[in-house]
Formats: structure tokens, sequence, C-alpha cells
């Protein structure tokens, strides 16, 4: 059976109480006279009608009264608060919409939860350093690679902008100086880094704000400037080519020609040109490799085996106790790094006793260090040894050590060059 309304069942106690009001009137008229039998008929159905009046809405009032805690729960943003069903169709629509409305504010507070944890995972494991300042200069926010490039890993939030680019180098001062994004170079952990700055002011919380980001383009620069010398060394590769057979097979036709006239001369003129075609078309060929590096195969490589392999190619000290960990890369690439590095010192002037290799475990991957006491690196060379075709030997091609960095980036690494105290140079392999 349905539950009676709220208002049904105020008009049926309404209408109790008028009954037994006009019951007590007809039977006090036949002890009083008419006002005094009315008045306490009267009295009795008043005190009778306030006790009913509190029983009927009673649990109703405690309804309402629920609902007005819960919408205060809801303003202070609590909405863990339920209201239990009630045998009122009236107020059972209301109980059921302050319900679905705790449900709908309480998923999209989770769904919010879940996007905002998303974005923070984003924004901190993100290598796009972001600091973001208040109108005054002072620090609200900044993720992890802000904190590591710009103090050093500690918390920046609450400190003054201005203070923490303090002991940053210049070139970043000067960046944050100029007006709109810009490219700039610096100092870090002894390498030198492309930054790419862009800056961004904007309002929240009706206050102004800017956004600082700099994002790390030394590796995309660098990948973008080996595929440039890769697409020229194909194209003038492929045009020497179309030359060279045409070259070479003149070449030996004149050296028949020249056997069967018996010219000694003309035929030694034939065998310079074919002999300089064919070292030419060698020569080609070694850029060609180069413009054609496959992907690494990487695999597990135990440290001793691998410098065991290379003593046969070189003469170089272990320095140091080999980890016991394995490498993870491709032996057959990384052993031609590290002959084109070996044969460098070797070359450097160095002796042999001073051509050292030292493998360290660092977290999380692997430092080789090649090092030897030869005349070291000029300025010029430092900053250009690495560009294709740049070379301080006579007869070199200039592509050792480009193709040596080429091999470290495929496997994810970093190479770096520098001079050593006291004479020499090093060359640094990092391997994920």
């Amino acid at each position: 059976m349905r539950p009676l309304s709220l208002g049904t069942r105020l008009a049926a106690a309404l209408a109790l109480v008028a009954a037994l009001g006009a019951a007590l009137a007809i039977l006090a008229r036949s002890w009083l006279p008419p006002l005094p039998a009315a008045l306490c008929a009267f009295a009795v159905a008043l005190a009778f009608g306030l006790w009913l009046g509190r029983r009927v809405p009673g649990p109703r009032i405690g309804v309402l009264r629920a609902v007005r805690d819960g919408i205060v729960s809801l303003r202070d943003r609590d909405f863990s608060v339920s209201i239990g069903t009630v045998d009122d169709p009236d107020l059972d629509a209301l109980v059921a919409a302050y319900n679905s409305l705790g449900d709908l504010l309480r998923r999209e507070r989770l769904d919010l939860y879940q996007r905002e944890l998303l974005l923070d995972t984003v924004i901190q494991t993100t290598p796009l350093a972001m600091v973001l300042t208040e109108d005054g200069g002072r620090i609200a926010y900044a993720n992890v690679a802000a904190r590591q490039l710009l103090g050093g890993g500690r918390r920046l939030e609450g400190l003054e902008f201005a203070a923490v680019l303090a002991g940053s180098p210049a070139a970043l001062r000067a960046a944050l100086g100029g007006a709109g994004d810009t490219l700039f170079t610096m100092e870090v952990a002894g390498e030198s880094e492309v930054y790419h700055l862009s800056e961004r002011r904007f309002l929240l919380n009706a206050r102004l704000h800017r956004l600082v980001l700099l994002k790390q383009l030394t590796r995309e620069l660098a990948a973008q400037e080996v595929a440039v010398w890769k697409k020229v060394i194909r194209v003038i590769a492929h045009e020497l080519n179309n030359s060279l057979a045409p070259i070479s097979s003149l070449a030996h036709s004149g050296q028949l020609l020249a056997a069967e006239v018996s010219d000694a001369r003309l035929g030694r003129v034939f065998d310079t040109i074919g002999e300089r075609a064919g070292h030419l078309a060698t020569f080609i060929e070694g850029y060609a490799r180069f413009a054609k590096l496959p992907r690494p195969q990487a695999a597990p490589v135990a440290w001793g085996s691998f410098l065991e392999r290379l003593e046969g190619t070189a003469s170089f000290q272990v320095r140091g106790t080999l980890p016991e960990q394995p490498g993870s890369f491709d032996a057959g690439q990384l052993e031609q790094v590290m002959i084109n590095l070996l044969k460098n010192a070797a070359e450097s002037g160095s002796r042999p006793a001073d051509i050292t290799v030292a493998v360290q475990h660092a977290v999380p991957g692997f430092r080789i260090e090649v090092a030897d006491r030869g005349g070291g690196l000029s300025a010029e060379a430092l900053r250009d040894a690495l560009l294709p075709f740049y070379s301080t030997k006579p007869t070199g091609s200039g592509l050792g050590l480009t193709l040596c960095r080429e091999i470290v980036e495929a496997h994810g690494g970093r190479l770096s060059l520098a001079n050593r105290t006291g004479g020499g140079a090093v060359v640094t392999l990092w391997l994920p």
C-alpha cells in the first residue's frame, strides 16, 4: 500500500482534532453550561492537536534537517554524506535528488583528482623544465626537471625566482632578461647544452602569473644535424658513383688499348686513373656506411670479455674495477666506437702505457672513459670535433668521432670530449 503524503496526514489530523472537539463539546453540555463546555472541549482538542502536530511531521522534520546538514557538507566540499529513504512520497523525491547530487559530485571530484594526478605525473616526469611564478616573482610551482636544473634537486616553491637565478649561468639570466622565445647555450655539468626558452604570462585566480619553459634541444639539434649530413653524403655519393662507374670502365678500356699498341707510358696513365678511381670508390663507400648506419641490436655483454676482444686491436690499460653487472648494447657497434677512440688516443702522441679505459656503474647506466696523455685538444677541436668532415689529421676523413657519437646516441647515450688536468684528453661515453 502506498504511504500517505505529508499533506494528507496533516489534513486527516486536523479533521480528527475537529471531530474530537465537536464530540467533547456535545458531551460537556450534559454537565456544564454551553460556554464552559465549549471552552473545555476547545482546550482538550487544542492539547490533542499540539500532541498530534508533533507526532505527524516529526520524522519528516528529521529528514529536512538531514538535508540541511548535507547541503552544508556539500558547501564544505564533503561529499560523503548521504540520507536514507523515508516512507513519504514527497520527501522521498527530495532525498533521492540530494543523494543523486552527492553521487554526481563525488564522481566528478574523483575524476578531477585522477586527472590532476595524471597531469602532475606527466609534468613531473617530463624533461621540460617548468617554473610558475606569481606577480611578485615568488615561485609557485616547479617540476622535477626545473629543480634539478636550477636548484640542484631542492624544492623551489616559495623562493624568489631572482634569487634562484643568481647562481645560474649568465647565458640563462641573459635569455630570461630578453623578450620572447629564444635559443641559448649554457654549461651544464661541464658540457655545453642548447636550450629553448619560452615565456608566457596569464591570469590565474585573478592574479598575474609567469610561466617559464626550458627545453633541452642538444640531442634533437644533433640528430637533425647528423640527418642533414647523411642526406648530403648520400647525394654526393650517388653523384660521384654515377661518374666513377664510366671513368673506371674507360680506364679499363684504355689499359687494353695501351697494351695493344705497346705504349707503356699510356698504360701507366690509365693504371693511375683506374687506381685513383678505385680508391675514391672505396672512400665514398666509407661515407655511405656512415649514412646507412643500422639500428643497434642491444644484448647483455660482460665488460671483461668485451675489453678482452679489444686488446688485440689496440694497446691500453684498464683503470679501476670493472662492474659485475653486464652492459646492454650492440657489441659490434660499440667495438667500432672503442677502436676509433683508442686509435685516436694512440695517434695523439701518448705513450701506450698512458692510454687507459675505465668503466663505472653510473645509475641508471654505465660511464666509459678513454683517456690519454697526448697533446690534448684545442678549443677549436673541442667545439668542432664531433662535426662531420672535421679532422685535424692530414689524411683524416672527419667521420671517426661523428660515427662514434652517432652510434652512442643511437643507443640512447651521450658522448663528450674534454682535456685532462696535466695534459691529454678524455672521451666520456654514457650508456643507459
